[in-house]
């Protein structure tokens, strides 16, 4: 994994006093619950960890992107495809290992916050850096391995097939031009990876906060 540079869920207790705390409008009845990512993009928002900026969630159980402005909404939405394993850490060192060493069950995408910033792979392409370390970033698809039938897993309905890649978040190509580049183009902005085993307090600190 070269570089070039630089669910379980838990109860969302917490999430809904944040909200609550910032004066949000509560959601209408009649429009349901809102998805997961929504909730903690809210509560994010409402505790300020955004820093009133542009950012990303990434739910990895929906296998989705959410993006949302300054204040919480969200401004745009896309399946993606994630790390092949489950689990929310990435094997120490991993980022200076070459992808053909890595295992099956190392190829994991972490949960938590990171700042992004724009950046190149080895190839010259324009990527989002999440965890430069780890060499985890955010990219269009690539389908150059025919038999992984990326684009495929994308546009099925279904999120058990979306789990295919070393650890990088694949996004449409159409989309990651329309949303992720501009959006991601001022570094710092965060990028929040939601957990699939570990809690989200655990994670997210500012959901701690706001729950006492």
């Amino acid at each position: 994994m070269k570089r070039a540079t630089p669910f379980r869920v838990a109860s969302f207790a917490g999430v809904v006093l944040a909200v609550a705390l910032a004066g949000l409008p509560p959601q209408p009845a009649s429009a349901g619950p809102l998805p997961a990512a929504e909730q903690f993009a809210q509560a994010a928002a409402a505790a300020g960890d955004n820093l009133a900026q542009p950012f990303a969630v990434i739910d990895k159980t929906a296998a989705r992107l959410y993006l949302f402005d300054g204040k919480g909404r969200m401004t745009a939405s896309s399946p993606v495809l994630l790390g092949l394993a489950r689990g929310d850490d990435s094997v120490p060192g991993i980022g200076t290992r070459p992808m053909a060493d890595i295992r099956a069950e190392e190829r994991t995408t972490p949960a938590g916050r990171f700042n992004a910033e724009p950046g190149t792979n080895t190839a010259g392409e324009d990527i989002t850096w999440i965890d430069y370390d780890a060499a985890i970033s955010m990219h269009r698809v690539r389908a150059t391995n025919k038999s992984e039938q990326r684009l495929q897993r994308l546009a099925s309905a279904t999120v058990s097939d979306n789990r295919i890649s070393y650890g990088c978040i694949n996004v449409p190509a159409a989309f990651y031009d329309r949303h992720v580049k501009p959006m991601f183009a001022s570094r710092g902005r965060a990028v929040y990876v939601l957990p699939e085993v570990a809690s989200l307090d655990a994670r997210f600190p500012f959901l701690r906060a706001a729950g006492n």
